[in-house]
């Protein structure tokens, strides 16, 4: 594990020089296509009369509010590690049609209805975190996946999800319970970057009965050509080699050596579920 914090230091590194240099453009989750309908992910969103932070707010829209993108602006606004376009945007409201400009950031990523409940999966906010073994700090993106019924928030996690170089696509997926114990169904949160060493990460969130969200230990993927790679993956009970009411979190690692050599690592953790929570094995 050391290996990989050492090629990520110095990937995020190169990547926060590169920004210093050259100008700020759009991270790819939060191009939105024009004419489709979108989500409001960040609760009390500003609704603006012109695409600018300094335009006058018009309204305000609660998270699960839904929107028609009409046009993206060229203008774009930077916050943190997140980087959007501000949109042109038309909903219902108050049994009105009414305009406005949003910036993209507020928008959800992703989004999906499953039993009566809306799912939706955003960014929302970046904070700073030390690493210590470099003494040095830098900004992290932390996302977040809330359960709505209608405008009520039922429930919400979050978690980590790196740079704004990792920000350039985003999926969003339902998947099944994985036979584990009174569990619904699966959400599977992912973002990933395009180029060569910048990491990818898959956040698998449980929906057990009692309508509550359980996010299970995030898993990183990251390499650079055939030089060296990092794989996390999860293994379920309904997988080939999953054992009851629990989940495995397997790692594997490879460096080549000054010598072309692979030096290969693997590692193999078991997690127990009882329905509600999980605890190491």
């Amino acid at each position: 594990m050391k290996t990989v914090l050492i090629f990520l230091f110095l990937c995020m590194a190169q990547a926060f020089s590169a920004q210093e240099e050259e100008p700020a453009y759009a991270n790819g989750i939060f191009n939105f296509e024009e004419n489709k309908p979108q989500k409001i992910f960040t609760d009390q969103a500003r609704i603006r009369q012109s695409p600018d932070v300094k335009g006058q707010v018009s309204d305000s829209l609660q998270s699960n509010q839904q929107v028609l993108v009409l046009h993206r602006e060229d203008a774009l606004l930077k916050l943190g590690e997140r980087a959007a376009n501000w949109y042109k945007i038309s909903y219902q409201k108050d049994n009105q049609t009414k305009e406005g400009y949003i910036w993209g950031g507020n928008l959800a990523v992703g989004y999906r209805n499953k039993n009566g409940l809306d799912f939706l999966f955003g960014i929302s906010k970046t904070v700073d975190k030390k690493d210590k073994e470099f003494n040095q700090a830098y900004p992290q993106n932390i996302a977040g996946v809330k359960v709505l019924e209608g405008n009520r928030l039922i429930g919400e996690v979050s978690f980590d999800t790196g740079s704004g170089e990792s920000l350039n696509y985003a999926a969003f997926t339902v998947e099944s319970s994985h036979k584990l114990k009174d569990v619904e169904f699966t959400l599977k949160a992912t973002v990933s970057g395009e180029a060569c060493g910048i990491a990818g990460y898959d956040q698998y969130i449980l929906f057990n009965k009692d309508k509550k969200l359980t996010a299970l230990p995030q898993l990183m993927n990251v390499g650079d050509a055939d030089a060296y790679y990092h794989n996390e993956k999860l293994i379920f009970p309904n997988d080939k080699g999953g054992i009851p009411n629990a989940f495995i979190l397997k790692m594997e690692e490879m460096e080549r050596d000054d010598k072309d050599r692979e030096k290969k690592k693997h590692s193999s953790k078991a997690y127990l579920w009882d329905g509600n929570s999980y605890k190491l094995k």
